[in-house]
């Protein structure tokens, strides 16, 4: 069977726009985005997002561009919605342990009620307290529990007083302290030079009487301090009853507000019995003055201060810190991590400088985003948790435990914090989230064999295909993510032939007509470029001039070094043939990756044959210039060709193949059928068309394979061919399996159209040497069966001058120059004896 000749309709997928169902994209923008092609991911994710077990995390494989990002947040939201709002989280001073604050949950927009009530009794108490402790009712009381100290304080002084005049001294109070002078016969104040000139006997009596005084005073002191403490004690007593009522008003409306049956209910009651007791513990500090003391105005400023700095920090011991706000929310929440750290995900204590003081307290806790997703999703990326240090090990730490706890800086170990101070230690909580890993699929497998442990937590795997079968279904909603595109960045909509060009470079990156590329971020991309070459001719609705455009700009911006390639062609410094025939000499086709852009350009192979034992040599292979898949191929080649002669074996071969002018290597078994054809033509003598180029691998039954990156190489060759003029002769030979594959630009199309250019598919070697050469190739498997039968009945070939019996004449010929050489060798070696 002869190579097929494709006619121009199959050498790609052509979609009219009409039967897309719509004119411009501007009917589909409010239309929901399908998971386009991805049903098997979206059964997963529904699957995963939905089970409320441990250990059911989910990890998502995909390469960069598939959209599984935006579907994964798509779904997660669609998931929230069906779970309860989670509640709040804050941390309070714990009154017993300061380094130890307690967390505290509350039902969601409590948190922020409780925050707000605290801070308002706090600014109530400090207007209340001094009013209230400034009405004639307050100092009524006060006033007479002081008017009882002072009378029974006179009382004692009274009698001391009289001891001390019965002893010729007259005693006094002066800044708190007894000072008492000895007086002379009429009750005037001695000297010390009056008191020095009296007798030694009277000076004696003095110094009794002063002892026995001093005594007396002793005993006064001892007797007055309980009553002090007494009237301290009961001032204390009459400011905490007269303040009770207000702090235990302020929190009943508190605990009123906070009816909702919670389930750290016992905690919170406790904290605010705590925050009841501290508060009337210092009263006093509410006290504008109340810490000043005699002694100076700086003094009593300085007073002032530390009482104010007393009171901010009692004040501050009874805040609230709302690290987890959930006011306002309908569902569950979903939190995408894009900057994952320790501290961003698990929270962080921060200090603050005070002079050379570093502080920290309940108040400095800040939730990271595990705590803020808690109730619900949250969406990393394992390459990021992977850049970070330490990252992926404290995250399965958590795995494994499910419970969080804040460390100080955010890492690291609890300990001490900056500056010697003592590190705090916020109280452990249970986490409730699933996660949601984003990966590749290399990454996805190293996770399984690296960490087992780890990876045993995400049991839901959700794998995004690169690729998916095409349907008007798919081709619809892809041409909804066009519209949504255009709403989200403000661009003009497509019209539906634009729309048509777009698919049709979905099916191109996907290289078949039957499938379509799920890289959806090439198709964005594309749209965006387009729109904007509309907006710079003024146009209101992208056109499918517009795309085409797009895509012409974008190979202009990527393709210099095709161009230089191509120049080297047309220069002639690269030795390609376009027409004619050559014998042991073909063009094949490579492709060209760079990474952000492929091409197809032409290479030369040639092959020599020669008598010999050596069999088939692979230049590049001897040079480490050929890659491992080359190399099988070539080792196929081998096993086909003496498969091929077996019944003239043994084969008396010496052959050589080569890439001309290829210093890059060689990797790939898509030459490998064009390196067969390059022997046979110098085994047969045949010359090859120099005008086709071939490309297809082939396996140890001369079945032709399909190749990767058909369109590019066979691009990579018509413009070859353009550039030096078409004349109707040049052509490919290709996979006849590859035809599925053909996405081919438009130029190709007219000048296969015009006759100008051809393209050719075979299913079997036999079919492409016969193109080649213009001769039966005898390699079929039906010639060969007829060939065999006909040997085994005694009679001649029935197919002569193939390209298989020239071969065969000339492997004959090398055999028996062979056995001539070896006879030789042998004769002389006799006669060396």
């Amino acid at each position: 069977m002869p190579a097929f000749a494709l006619a121009p309709h199959q050498l790609r997928l052509t979609i009219d726009p009409a039967t897309l169902g719509f004119a411009s994209t501007a009917e589909l923008q409010d239309l929901p985005l399908p998971w386009i092609g991805q049903e098997r991911a979206q059964a997963a994710a529904q699957f995963g997002l939905g089970l409320h077990q441990p250990d059911y995390h989910l990890f998502v494989l995909g390469e960069v561009g598939s959209g599984r990002a935006s579907l994964l947040r798509q779904a997660m939201q669609a998931a929230a919605a069906e779970r309860a709002v989670p509640p709040d989280l804050c941390y309070l001073h714990n009154f017993d342990t300061p380094d130890r604050p307690r967390a505290l949950r509350l039902p969601a927009g409590q948190g922020r009620q409780l925050r707000q009530g605290m801070a308002d009794m706090a600014k109530n108490l400090q207007a209340d307290i001094p009013k209230h402790l400034a009405t004639a009712a307050f100092k009524a009381d006060a006033e007479r529990i002081e008017k009882t100290w002072q009378a029974q304080e006179s009382e004692a002084f009274a009698v001391l007083d009289a001891f001390a005049e019965v002893r010729q001294f007259r005693i006094s109070r002066e800044g708190g302290q007894m000072v008492f002078t000895l007086t002379g016969p009429k009750g005037q104040p001695l000297t010390e030079a009056e008191a020095r000139a009296l007798p030694r006997e009277r000076r004696a009596e003095i110094d009794a009487a002063e002892h026995a005084l001093r005594t007396e005073i002793a005993r006064f002191l001892e007797a007055t301090r309980p009553l002090e403490r007494a009237r301290d004690d009961a001032l204390i007593a009459l400011r905490r009853h007269s303040i009770k009522p207000l702090v235990e008003h302020a929190l009943h409306d508190i605990r009123q507000g906070l009816r909702k049956q919670i389930k750290d209910t016992v905690k919170l009651t406790h904290w605010l019995d705590q925050v009841e007791h501290a508060v009337l513990d210092d009263i006093d500090l509410f006290e504008p003055g109340s810490g000043g003391e005699e002694g100076g105005e700086q003094n009593n400023i300085d007073a002032e201060d530390d009482r104010k700095d007393a009171l901010d920090d009692l004040l501050g011991r009874c805040q609230v810190n709302l690290v987890v706000d959930n006011h306002g929310r309908t569902a569950a929440p979903v939190v995408v991590e894009d900057n994952p750290t320790v501290r961003t995900l698990f929270g962080s204590i921060e200090h603050g400088s005070d002079a050379d003081t570093v502080q920290a307290d309940h108040t400095s806790i800040h939730a990271g985003s595990l705590l803020k997703a808690h109730g619900g999703f949250i969406l990393l990326h394992l390459h990021d948790l992977a850049a970070e240090e330490g990252l992926w090990q404290r995250l399965r730490r958590f795995l494994r435990c499910g419970r969080l706890q804040i460390e100080e800086g955010g890492g690291g170990s609890p300990g001490h914090g900056p500056g010697g101070a003592v590190a705090l230690q916020p109280e452990p909580v249970d986490v409730d989230v699933k996660i949601v890993l984003i990966g590749s699929v290399d990454e996805y497998y190293a996770l399984q064999d690296a960490d087992p442990d780890a990876a045993r937590r995400f049991r839901v795997k959700v794998d995004f295909s690169d690729h998916f079968a095409a349907t008007p279904a798919t081709h619809y909603a892809t041409a909804i993510l066009v519209a949504q595109v255009c709403k989200k960045r403000g661009l003009p909509h497509f019209g539906s032939d634009a729309v048509a060009l777009l698919l049709e470079q979905t099916h191109r990156e996907a290289d078949d007509q039957r499938r379509q590329s799920a890289r959806f971020a090439h198709t964005e991309a594309l749209a965006i470029e387009s729109a904007a070459l509309c907006k710079a001719r003024g146009g209101t609705l992208v056109q499918a001039a517009d795309v085409l455009a797009a895509l012409a700009a974008r190979t202009q911006r990527h393709n210099q070094p095709e161009e230089e390639l191509h120049d080297s062609i047309t220069e002639g410094e690269r030795l390609i043939s376009l027409a004619g025939s050559i014998t042991g000499q073909i063009n094949a086709m490579t492709q060209i990756d760079l990474g952000d852009y492929r091409f197809g350009f032409p290479v030369r192979i040639t092959a020599r044959t020669f008598a010999g034992q050596e069999g088939l040599l692979n230049i590049e292979r001897e040079v480490d210039m050929s890659g491992p898949i080359h190399d099988k191929g070539v080792l196929i080649l081998h096993s086909y060709l003496t498969a091929l002669f077996s019944h003239v074996a043994p084969l008396a071969l010496n052959a050589s193949i080569v890439f001309e002018q290829e210093y890059s290597g060689v990797e790939g078994d898509s030459a490998s059928c064009a390196e067969l054809y390059a022997l046979l033509s110098s085994l047969s003598g045949l010359p090859l068309r120099q005008g086709i180029a071939v490309t297809g691998a082939l396996n140890q039954h001369g079945e032709v394979l399909p190749v990767g990156g058909i369109n590019e190489k066979i691009e990579g060759w018509f413009r070859a061919c353009a550039m030096a003029g078409l004349d109707g002769t040049q052509g490919v030979l290709i996979p006849a399996r590859n035809r599925r594959h053909l996405m081919l630009e438009r130029p190709i199309l007219t000048a296969v159209e015009q006759g100008l250019f051809h393209v050719y598919t075979m299913g079997h070697v036999s079919e492409g040497i016969a193109l080649l050469t213009g001769e039966a190739s005898g390699m079929s498997p039906a010639e060969l069966l007829q060939a065999q039968a006909d040997e085994l009945a005694g009679g001649a070939a029935t197919v002569e001058d193939t390209v298989m019996q020239r071969a065969e004449l000339t492997l004959r010929a090398y055999r028996r120059a062979c056995q001539i050489a070896g006879a030789a060798r042998r004769g002389r070696g006799i006669r060396g004896r």
